[in-house]
Parts: C-alpha cells; sequence; structure tokens
C-alpha cells in the first residue's frame, strides 16, 4: 500500500496534490538546495521511492513529469541526471532566433560584445518583473550578440543583486559557454522555465548605432522573464533581434 511521504519541520509535504505531485514538489526542493548539481545523476527510482516511503510507478510519475519539464534527463542505461544548460542539445533552448537558411551549424555561436555592466536600484518595473522592491540592488547587463560578424541581437538583461553577488563585465567576457550555464556553474542559479512578450518596434539612437542600422528598421522586441525552481523570477531580459537574415522560430505541440 502506497502512503505518504513522511515530512519533517524543515521540510513539510505540500497538501492537498496528488501524491505523484507532493514527491515531485520535494524533488524539486532537493534540486533547488543543490543536493544534486547540474549534470549530475539523481537516485534510482527504487532509492527514491525507498526515501520518500512511496511506490517505484508514484516516483517514476514524479520523475517523468521533472522530464518533461525538462528539469532532469534520462539516458537510456545510465540513469536520471539533472538537466543542465551546458549541454550541446539544451544550451540555446531559450534562443529562438535562427538564420533564414536553416544552417546554424555553418553559423556558429554569436559573438558577444558587453556593452556595460553595473549595479543600480530596480525601476519600479524591474522590480515588478524580478519579485522585489523599488529600489532593491540589481545588476544591468547590455551586451551584443553578432552572427557572421553582423550585430544581430542588443540585450538588456536585469538580474536581483543577491544572488549574482561578484558578477562583473570581465567574467562575463571570460565566459565562452552561454550564459545561463556560467549562472548555474558559478552562482548556483539554474533557470527552469521562460516566459515571453513579442511584439515589433523601431530602435531609439542608440540601439540602431548598437545593431548598426538606421532608425527606421523594425525590430523584433523580445522581452523574457526567467525563473528559477518554485517559479522564483531571476531575470528579466529585453532583447531586440534584427530579422533582415534571421527569423523567431517557435516550435508548438
Amino acid at each position: 500500500m502506497t502512503t505518504a511521504p513522511h515530512p519533517t519541520a524543515d521540510n513539510p509535504a505540500p497538501a492537498f496534490s496528488p501524491l505523484y505531485q507532493q514527491i515531485k514538489t520535494l524533488i524539486l526542493r532537493s534540486l533547488q538546495a543543490g543536493e544534486w548539481k547540474p549534470g549530475e545523476p539523481i537516485p534510482s527510482e527504487i532509492e527514491l521511492a525507498a526515501r520518500f516511503r512511496v511506490s517505484q510507478g508514484t516516483m517514476r510519475k514524479a520523475i517523468d513529469e521533472l522530464a518533461a519539464e525538462n528539469l532532469v534527463v534520462r539516458r537510456q542505461g545510465k540513469g536520471t541526471f539533472v538537466a543542465t544548460h551546458a549541454e550541446q542539445h539544451v544550451q540555446y533552448r531559450f534562443l529562438k532566433l535562427v538564420p533564414d537558411d536553416g544552417d546554424a551549424t555553418a553559423e556558429g555561436p554569436a559573438v558577444r560584445t558587453i556593452v556595460d555592466c553595473k549595479r543600480q536600484r530596480a525601476t519600479a518595473d524591474v522590480a515588478r518583473a524580478l519579485a522585489l522592491r523599488t529600489g532593491d540592488a540589481v545588476l544591468q547587463v547590455r551586451r551584443v550578440l553578432a552572427y557572421r560578424a553582423v550585430p544581430t541581437i542588443l540585450e538588456d538583461l536585469w538580474l536581483p543583486g543577491a544572488p549574482f553577488k561578484g558578477l562583473t563585465a570581465e567574467r562575463l567576457e571570460q565566459w565562452h559557454g552561454p550564459m545561463y550555464a556560467m549562472f548555474e556553474t558559478e552562482f548556483g542559479v539554474r533557470m527552469v522555465r521562460a516566459e515571453e512578450r513579442i511584439r515589433a518596434v523601431l530602435p531609439d539612437i542608440e540601439q540602431a548605432t548598437l545593431l548598426q542600422v538606421d532608425g527606421a528598421t523594425p525590430l523584433l522586441s523580445v522581452e523574457r522573464v526567467a525563473h528559477t525552481y518554485h517559479d522564483t523570477p531571476m531575470e528579466l531580459r529585453r532583447g531586440l533581434y534584427r530579422t533582415d537574415t534571421h527569423h523567431y522560430r517557435n516550435e508548438l505541440g
């Protein structure tokens, strides 16, 4: 007979939800606490079922949901691993801009230029997006991504100050992998989901200069809020995309 997990005072199990959802939440807490790091294996379903005192079927259902949400990755014959942005097939899961010829491999990774990186106080709109208070410390980063020597994306990012203490322009410039992989490795913050708002805009003078276009060139404005575990917002990103040689591609269903 399947029994409910046995929570502790520091780790209470959520109530009024299916048992596998309760187990999923407890595993998420372990992931958030860093018990298993990105790229590392988690215990087997049998071990986890014994730990939480549930059936293996209940545990499998919880793991299936985590895998469907790209939080863990199953590897045939090897086990289940904590998903990481350092893996090739998920490095650019949140970047949907692709070349018109479809050959992203030939295009290669973007060449990144850090325009600015500074500590500041959160404005009302930034604070609202990051669930902070107006005036709280945030880090603002502006960077340009170029493909085939053509500036293609201009991004402004805002990060909450406390989790990213010590992040500087120098560290960003020296990092050669995806930025989200850096957040995982250097700061213990993993982005697990994001939501976007998209519209067409015209650039201001500074934006047009950085992207090497004129002020009448329409750009794709993409505003993204990325979340870590338990839907905690950790990044506000506003990007301007040139679409003369690229297009925004999203798979539905």
